[in-house]
């Protein structure tokens, strides 16, 4: 029985399956099953046992028979256990439980035939277990496999021989345990992951319908101050001003839906003329220097958000009468000179700072905003 310490083998099979949900399209899935055929060679003492039993025919006979269905059942339930994705963290299919008691039919018909040869079955039978079942079917499977085999070993007549294959049923119990375990972790981790994913995805997309929103709104409602106080003195300008409010409403509608289906992005190009036409509706003055191109794609991505936040930011607290925007290789400026922001007074950072700060930080650029009280505001991007 030394040699069955190889039957210890079935574990390193299933361990890779059992953390993951396979699908007829995945290569896993589909060839995986030549991984349990390769355990199967275990199954030669069951095999040796049979051939020099010294069981009535009938016996021998049912012994080949359940010999035959176990592997075919082992072979389909492990198949079965990866395309489907049951157990291991997600609830067994009835197909599962069907072949876990098919298995321990089989490996009991094979008993009057094989002897205690038949605890050969026993590394395969509480793999399946725990890596195709549940984990409270682990601890009964795992539990019952050493207790039956200590049995053996103590109370049969020359059990002392199956010692060895104690031993390997108690070491397998640790390893698929301590496996397992890692596994679960490892699934939880994932979905931890994942609700974070969601939530800092969440997140961006509030940020991003901020910007878009709280930029719009703040061009419209100064339209629609200058339509009112044109309206008597020139209607002629007031009706512009008024389809340039419906025309501003329409982008803000469409860049919203866009942005949900995360495909918003404005050019830094149109962002300056944007920006441009916002500040001129509130009587601020732009100046520019440099070219976009001297961004990357990339940069130039980042840069027209914070362009366009800080732009907002101007028109609705600075009360300034000029705004600058500098352009240079790996870096955006946008300095007025308002009345500052009063940050880094002990004041907490609105969400428009917040949200470029983060922006900038998601790019991997580096963001400062520097504002005091009379001096202006100071927003830099530095890549």
């Amino acid at each position: 029985m030394t040699t069955l310490a190889a039957a210890g083998a079935p574990p390193a099979a299933w361990a890779a399956p059992g953390a993951r949900t396979g699908t007829v399209n995945d290569p896993w899935a589909r060839f995986g099953w030549l991984m349990a055929v390769v355990w199967l060679i275990f199954l030669i003492y069951p095999v040796l046992a049979l051939v020099r039993s010294e069981a009535p025919i009938a016996w021998v006979v049912v012994g080949w028979v359940a010999l035959v269905a176990f592997a075919v059942f082992y072979v389909v339930g492990f198949l079965y256990g990866m395309r489907s994705g049951g157990g291991l963290g997600n609830a067994p299919l009835p197909m599962q439980w069907v072949t876990f008691a098919a298995l321990i039919v089989c490996a009991l018909l094979s008993v009057p035939a094989e002897g205690g040869s038949a605890l050969s079955f026993l590394p395969f039978i509480m793999s399946f277990a725990s890596y195709g079942l549940t984990r409270p079917w682990h601890w009964i499977t795992t539990g019952t496999a050493v207790a039956v085999t200590a049995l053996c070993v103590f109370l049969l007549p020359g059990g002392i021989s199956y010692l060895s294959m104690l031993a390997i049923v108690a070491l397998l119990g640790v390893v698929n345990t301590v496996s397992t375990w890692l596994i679960l972790r490892s699934i939880e981790a994932e979905r931890l992951g994942l609700e974070l994913a969601t939530s800092e995805g969440r997140e961006a997309l509030a940020r991003d319908v901020h910007d878009l929103i709280g930029h719009s709104l703040t061009v419209v409602g100064l339209k629609a101050q200058l339509a009112r106080r044109l309206m008597d003195s020139d209607p002629e300008r007031a009706k512009a001003e008024l389809s340039d409010i419906e025309q501003l409403t329409a982008e803000a509608i469409a860049g919203v839906r866009t942005t949900v289906a995360g495909a918003r992005g404005a050019t830094l190009v149109e962002q300056l003329a944007a920006s441009r036409d916002a500040l001129q509706a509130a009587d601020i003055d732009m100046e520019v220097a440099g070219a976009p191109d001297a961004l990357s794609s990339v940069q130039a991505l980042t840069a027209s958000w914070v362009l366009r936040e800080a732009t907002t930011n101007v028109i609705r607290h600075s009360a300034a009468s000029i705004v600058r925007v500098a352009m240079a290789p790996g870096s955006l400026v946008v300095e007025d000179n308002g009345v500052g922001l009063a940050v880094g007074s002990g004041e907490r950072e609105g969400n428009g700072i917040r949200g470029m700060r983060e922006r900038a930080g998601a790019a991997g650029a580096s963001f400062g905003c520097a504002s005091a009280d009379g001096t202006g505001t100071r927003v830099e991007v530095t890549w």
